[in-house]
């Protein structure tokens, strides 16, 4: 070993011996601080300000990112109410001018007061009201998701980050769910209450004014009973001639000559017919060849509610609430020998409370894909055109529904339902090929 190489390794030695003297005494510095008890409490507290601080800025993340998505889902929920409610007035105002028109065709035309037909018009606004939710739901959501995709909404939500399941999908899902609750609610409440009101205001309307029953020179049937009236002036018709059914069930005319038309003056009595000249004849049912003849110069007639009305006192399913109907159709089920059609049409009744207002829900879903895939261009008249497009298809699928089951007995839950479960596979199907897009 030369000179050179002793004197490096010479070095080294003091070096480490150096080193190892600075940690020695580094160590016995440190250990006499902290005895002390001011400098330890200091040491603890700055380590307490930095523990705080760093989850300060991690909270500060947090809320950025949260507060920036409930801003972006704020500002979705708005657009989608707009354009329900603009749709909802839309709907609401085709089918409220269809029930005018079909007032106008029944009523006005009778003679019925001013104040009358407007009642029943506005008992007649929770049908509106059910009609309009889902179909509102449908074009409204495809117009405000189409408007969305063409102006790159979407994309810039795409773009930042966003979940679009989080971001438009729930969302969507919670409006569906809160319009078909209300739907529900006015269709299975407020629907048969105002269709026991209007029957009801048309039973006092015909008693108060029976004229309404009386048009010249026609022929009307009243359940059992026809009645052929001649010129009408006022209340006196010129002839008249009635057809009907005594109590032994023999049929028989009345033939009369002027007549005068007014209210019952009884309980449940809805017009009375104070006749001139008046003819009757009885036909023996069991011997054809023998007849009463009956002639008079006065003779007044009194009908009954019963003879009146086409419907009896009985609630229709439509005045049912979903509880009652159902608590009726396990009665009937238990009835032995009971019409299995006239089951079938309560059960279609019963599932028609349901399955139009959570359509609302199955259509809020469908417009989500469609509007992906068809909103690039004209994203909002092309919302508006396909949204009515399907709604009609909706409205044909219900209505062919509700008279195959009337008409054909065909199965009530299964029909009621078929037009939802085919919207349903729609949006799943939609919704695959929009992901794969």
């Amino acid at each position: 070993m030369d000179a050179f190489e002793f004197a490096s390794e010479q070095k080294d030695r003091v070096v480490q011996k150096a080193k190892a003297w600075l940690k020695s005494l580094w160590r016995k510095l440190c250990s006499k601080i902290l005895k002390y008890k001011k400098v330890r409490l200091a040491i603890d507290k700055a380590l307490l300000y930095r523990a705080k601080a760093k989850r300060k800025w991690i909270g500060l993340k947090y809320y950025r990112r949260t507060h920036k998505d409930y801003k972006l889902t704020r500002y979705v929920i708005k657009q989608l109410l707009v354009y329900f409610f603009v749709m909802y007035l839309f709907f609401f105002l085709i089918f409220f001018v269809n029930q005018i028109m079909l007032f106008m065709k029944q009523l006005l035309g009778k003679r019925i007061p001013i104040s009358d037909a407007m009642k029943l018009m506005f008992y007649s606004l929770p049908f509106v009201i059910a009609q309009s939710a889902p179909f509102a739901t449908l074009t409204g959501f495809l117009m405000c998701l189409g408007r969305m995709n063409t102006d790159n909404e979407i994309l810039i939500f795409k773009a930042s980050g966003c979940n679009l399941r989080k971001l438009l999908l729930k969302p969507i899902a919670v409006l569906g769910v809160i319009i078909s609750i209300f739907s529900f609610f006015v269709n299975d409440y407020l629907l048969p209450l105002g269709t026991s009101k209007t029957r009801e205001q048309l039973r006092k309307s015909i008693a108060s004014n029976p004229t309404m029953e009386v048009e010249a020179q026609s022929v009307k049937r009243l359940n059992e009973t026809s009645v052929v009236f001649g010129n009408v002036a006022d209340k006196d018709v010129s002839d008249l001639i009635l057809f009907d059914y005594d109590e032994s069930g023999n049929q028989r005319f009345i033939i009369a000559g002027k007549t005068h038309v007014d209210s019952g003056a009884y309980k449940g009595v809805s017009m009375r017919f104070d006749m001139n000249d008046a003819t009757v004849i009885v036909l023996d049912k069991r011997q054809p060849a023998n007849f009463d003849l009956l002639k008079s110069k006065t003779m007044s007639l009194h009908l009954f509610e019963s003879t009146v009305f086409s419907f009896d006192r009985r609630l229709s399913p439509a005045e049912l609430t979903s509880f009652d109907l159902g608590k009726k159709i396990r009665e009937m089920r238990k009835e032995p020998g009971r019409d299995p059609r006239e089951i079938n049409m309560n059960v279609l009744e019963f599932n028609k409370k349901f399955s139009l207002p959570f359509g609302s829900l199955f259509f809020a879903f469908l417009a989500m894909p469609l509007a992906l895939l068809f909103g690039k261009v004209n994203g909002q008249t092309i919302g508006l055109v396909v949204g009515i497009f399907i709604s009609f298809l909706y409205w044909a699928m219900m209505t062919v529904g509700i008279q195959l089951g009337y008409r054909n007995g065909w199965n009530g839950f299964f029909l009621m339902w078929l037009p939802n479960v085919t919207v349903g596979v729609a949006a799943v199907l939609f919704y695959l090929g929009a992901r794969k897009k």
